[in-house]
């Protein structure tokens, strides 16, 4: 079933405002359950992170920026 404009940019909305910190907090409180590792180290674990977030949601926010398909001009 694909989502409708509408629907992928209202959940996008939603995942941005909510799931990211969400998820910001979850990955900052397991690592510091871990010894500190060094700064190289650290900076690509959370660049890494960064980044894999978004690979399941990128359908949902693919287009989103863009004026709406459905609407006729």
């Amino acid at each position: 079933m694909a989502l409708s404009y509408k629907a992928r940019r209202r959940l996008s909305l939603v995942i941005l405002l909510l799931g990211l910190p969400a998820y910001i907090a979850a990955v900052w409180y397991v690592l510091s359950l871990f010894e500190r590792p060094p700064l190289w180290l650290e900076f690509l674990v959370y660049v890494g992170l960064g980044v894999v977030w978004a690979f399941p949601f990128k359908y949902i926010f693919r287009g989103v920026g863009q004026a709406d398909p459905d609407q006729g001009e």
